[in-house]
């Protein structure tokens, strides 16, 4: 490992480099892109001038040029700095004082869970190019990243077959779709607007269903999502306004923007152990959710996730993140122990 600003050959055990000064990257438990995030965060600076930090609808941009993969960590990052995380470290000029002020704020005020709070100080002291050494810290080379990097390895590519606008074009006009076995995306739009569509039958090789690909397919109805999908992203159910039941496959790891909004008969979701994170207005409008379990594993939700949800219930575990979510935004919970419980509820 060298140096990025003097090529000083690097100690992963220390914070910062004995020659310039400039911090050590990391990674986070849990969390093992940190070097990647940091690395591409600082080229934002170096490239693009300190000033297209401060600009918000600019930074997005070029976090999403820079780091177009690892959406979770992406969308976390884009949120906090959103939220004010990084005018937070710049508040004050003792540096340690900003760093405990912006970890309070993560921890108690947006109940983050402590090693996603620690990947986001760790990515954003990098920008600034503060030193940090986080308590979450996992050195190369041990053996959780080893098995990570194995993990990656064996992933088949989200882009290996890919369905697009065009292939959907000659279905414009059906009311039962089956797409057929090996398409592991569907592109973006793909089926935006097809008023015809009743039912779909996807494949199981399917990985990834892109930004706003059912928009506004009124009168879809029928949806299964196969078990191995991974990604749905932002917008991609929007409006469909006949929806009525959806089960999540346990994999999905965020629920993004606007993903289900204004699925004004959506009456039953069911949400997997393994999401994170849920975006901006990413059921809004869904005037006929009346009962939803939210998971402990949810660690962010987006102040206006569930606006315009009048008859919502949410049930939840107590103490956990959704928990204090609820009562921070006044909307009505139960508690319970367990999913299960909540089913025979």
């Amino acid at each position: 490992m060298q140096c990025e600003k003097c090529n000083a050959p690097l100690d992963p055990k220390l914070s910062e480099c004995p020659s310039c000064g400039a911090p050590v990257p990391q990674n986070i438990e849990g969390f093992e892109n940190t070097m990647e995030f940091q690395k591409e965060l600082r080229a934002i600076v170096v490239n693009d001038g300190p000033r297209a930090v401060m600009k918000k609808e600019r930074f997005v941009g070029l976090l999403s040029d820079h780091v177009p993969d690892y959406d979770k960590e992406r969308r976390l990052l884009i949120n906090m700095y959103r939220m004010g995380v990084l005018k937070i470290l710049l508040e004050d000029k003792n540096r340690e004082l900003s760093i405990m002020k912006a970890k309070s704020f993560l921890l108690g005020d947006l109940f983050l869970a402590e090693n996603a709070a620690e990947f986001v100080i760790a990515c954003f002291t990098y920008l600034l190019g503060w030193p940090y050494e986080s308590p979450l810290k996992v050195m190369p080379g041990s053996g959780e990243e080893q098995e990570r990097e194995e993990h990656r390895k064996r992933t088949v590519d989200v882009n290996e077959m890919v369905f697009t606008p065009r292939n959907a074009f000659k279905y414009r006009l059906s009311g039962n779709i089956t797409i057929p076995d090996g398409y592991t995306k569907l592109e973006a739009f793909c089926f935006d607007k097809f008023g015809s569509l009743r039912t779909i039958r996807l494949p199981g090789t399917l990985i990834a269903i892109g930004e706003y690909c059912f928009s506004s397919c009124k009168r879809l109805r029928g949806l299964e999502l196969p078990e191995g999908l991974r990604i749905i992203k932002q917008g991609a159910f929007s409006q469909c306004a006949n929806l009525v039941v959806v089960k999540i496959p346990d994999g999905v790891l965020e629920i993004e923007d606007s993903t289900f909004s204004f699925c004004t008969s959506l009456e039953v979701i069911e949400i997997p152990p393994s999401v994170s994170s849920i975006g901006a207005e990413a059921f809004s409008g869904c005037e006929r959710l009346r009962k939803l379990f939210l998971p402990e594993s949810i660690k962010f939700i987006d102040a206006n996730a569930f606006s315009y949800c009048p008859s919502l219930v949410i049930y939840c575990i107590e103490n956990s993140y959704v928990h204090k979510y609820c009562l921070a935004t006044g909307i009505r919970f139960v508690l319970v122990t367990s999913a299960e419980e909540y089913e025979l509820d």
